[in-house]
C-alpha cells in the first residue's frame, strides 16, 4: 500500500491491479482508514486518467452485489441526478419515458439536505411502499415499462466506506472521486444507458459551469469505458427549479408537469433529459422525434395515467393524480412580502433550500424526521416583476412561527431596479 501511495503522490498513473487491492483491502479493513486517506489524498492533488477512473469504478463495483435487469426486455435507461433545490425531474422523468415504451428500472435515494429525495417524495402518497423483490421488481418493468424502489441490496460497499472517510478527510470535492462514485452505484444498479443531469450554479454542488463539464466529462468518459451508452446534459441550478420545494408540493408540481401545466423550466429540463433517454432507449432516431413522443404522451395525458399506474402497483393511492387535495397539506400558509420594487436579480437557491429545511422539508442528518406537507411554493422566478409588499412566496408549515424562513427567503431573494435577464437553462451538452 505504501508503494501505492508513492506512486499517486509523485503523479504516476496505478494500475488496475494496484486500485482493486486498495478497494478490496479497504472495504475487508485489512488497510487502515490512515493509508486510505492519503491515497485519497494523492488523487485530489494528483487526478486520475480516464482509465484509472474507470477501473477505480469498477473496483467499486464489483465490491457489492450487482442487479441483474438482464429478465427486462428492452434497453434499460437510467438517469441520475446531480441534485439540486426543487428538482422534481424522477418523479416526471419515470412515467414520461415510459409512457413512450422504454423500460425505466428505477432505483433511488433519500435525501440528505433542503428536501427530501426521490423515496421521501413518493412516500407523501398515502400507502405507496418502496421495497419490492427483484423479481417484483423485473415483472413490474416487463409489465407495466416502470417501477421506482429503494436501493436494496449491498450495492457498492467500497463507495459508501470511502464516501464516509471522504467526508471526513476533505476529499470530497474531488472530480475522479465523485465521478467514480456516482458512475458505480449507476453501473451496479444495471442500467444499459445512462443520461446524466449535471447541475451548476448557487443551489449545485458544482458551482461553476466550467466544473459540472469536468465533472460531467469525466463520468461519460467512465460510462463508456465500461460499455454503457452514456451522456451528459449540464442546466443551470442557480435557482431553484419549478416553483415547488417540498415532498408533498414537489409531487403536485410533478403531476401538473405531466398533464402539461407544469413551470416552464421544468417542463423544458424533462423534455430535453427524457428526449436523451428515448433516443438511448431506441424508441426513436433523432433528439426531434423523441421530444415530439413526450409531447404527445403529455397531451393525450397516457404519462398521467402511467403514473396512476405505477402507483396502484406500488400500493398507493393513485385518486391524487385527479385530486392533489387528497396529498398531505399543511396547516398553515403564510405569505411572504418583498421588501422593495423592481425585478429578481438572483435567487440563491441553497439558501432558499435552507429555509425549506427549516421547516422540516429536509433533513440536517440522516436521522432526522421529515415533514412530508411543509415547504415552499414560490411565487417568482427570475427575471419576474415585484412590487413591495407583493408576495414572493408562500410558506407551508405546520408551526406557526416561520420568521426564520421568511428572514432567509427575504435575504436570498436579491430585488434590483432595472430589468433582468431570465438564466439560460440548458448550459452545455456532453456527448463523448
Amino acid at each position: 500500500m505504501v508503494d501505492i501511495i508513492e506512486k499517486k503522490r509523485d503523479g504516476e498513473s496505478i494500475t488496475k491491479e494496484e486500485i482493486s487491492f486498495f478497494v478490496d483491502g479497504y472495504t475487508a479493513g485489512t488497510i487502515p482508514d490512515y493509508q486510505a486517506s492519503a491515497l485519497l489524498m494523492a488523487i485530489y492533488f494528483k487526478g486520475m486518467t480516464a482509465e484509472e477512473q474507470g477501473d477505480l469504478t469498477m473496483a467499486m463495483v464489483d465490491s457489492g452485489d450487482q442487479i441483474d435487469l438482464s429478465g427486462i426486455k428492452g434497453i434499460k435507461v437510467d438517469k441520475h441526478s446531480t441534485g439540486g433545490v426543487g428538482d422534481t425531474t424522477t418523479l416526471i422523468l419515470v412515467p414520461l419515458v415510459a409512457a413512450c415504451g422504454v423500460p425505466v428500472a428505477k432505483m433511488s435515494g433519500r435525501g440528505l439536505g433542503h428536501t427530501g429525495g426521490t423515496l421521501d417524495k413518493l412516500e407523501a402518497i398515502e400507502g405507496f411502499h418502496i421495497e419490492l423483490t427483484q423479481k417484483q421488481f423485473v415483472n413490474q418493468v416487463n409489465d407495466l415499462k416502470l417501477a421506482v424502489i429503494g436501493q436494496s441490496g449491498n450495492l457498492t460497499p467500497a463507495d459508501k466506506k470511502l464516501y464516509s472517510l471522504r467526508d471526513v478527510t476533505a476529499t470530497v470535492d474531488s472530480i475522479p472521486l465523485i465521478a467514480s462514485s456516482i458512475m458505480s452505484k449507476k453501473i451496479a444498479a444495471g442500467a444499459d444507458a445512462i443520461v446524466l443531469d449535471v447541475k451548476a450554479g448557487d443551489g449545485a454542488f458544482m458551482k461553476t459551469v466550467e466544473d459540472a463539464e469536468a465533472l460531467a466529462q469525466a463520468m461519460v468518459s467512465i460510462g463508456r469505458q465500461v460499455g454503457r451508452n452514456t451522456m451528459a446534459v449540464i442546466s443551470d441550478m442557480s435557482q431553484p427549479l419549478g416553483y415547488a420545494i417540498g415532498n408533498a408540493l414537489e409531487v403536485k408540481e410533478a403531476i401538473e408537469t405531466l398533464g402539461g401545466n407544469g413551470p416552464e423550466d421544468l417542463t423544458e429540463l424533462c423534455l430535453v433529459l427524457g428526449s436523451k433517454m428515448v433516443v438511448a432507449g431506441g424508441k426513436a432516431e433523432t433528439i426531434e422525434e423523441a421530444r415530439a413522443l413526450l409531447e404527445k404522451v403529455i397531451e393525450d395525458r397516457s404519462a398521467l395515467a402511467l403514473f396512476g399506474e405505477l402507483i396502484d402497483a406500488q400500493g398507493g393511492d393513485s385518486k391524487i393524480i385527479h385530486d392533489t387535495s387528497l396529498l398531505p397539506s399543511a396547516t398553515f400558509k403564510i405569505n411572504v412580502p418583498a421588501l422593495s420594487t423592481g425585478y429578481i436579480a438572483k435567487m440563491e437557491a441553497d439558501e432558499i433550500g435552507v429555509a425549506a429545511m427549516v421547516l422540516g422539508a429536509g433533513r440536517e442528518t440522516k436521522d432526522d424526521d421529515i415533514d412530508l406537507a411543509v415547504g415552499i411554493m414560490l411565487s417568482k422566478k427570475i427575471g419576474d416583476f415585484v412590487k413591495e409588499g407583493e408576495t414572493i412566496a408562500v410558506i407551508h408549515s405546520n408551526k406557526d412561527d416561520v420568521s426564520k424562513s421568511i428572514k432567509i427567503i427575504q435575504k436570498h431573494i436579491h430585488i434590483a431596479k432595472d430589468p433582468q435577464e431570465k438564466p439560460e437553462l440548458i448550459l452545455r451538452m456532453i456527448t463523448e
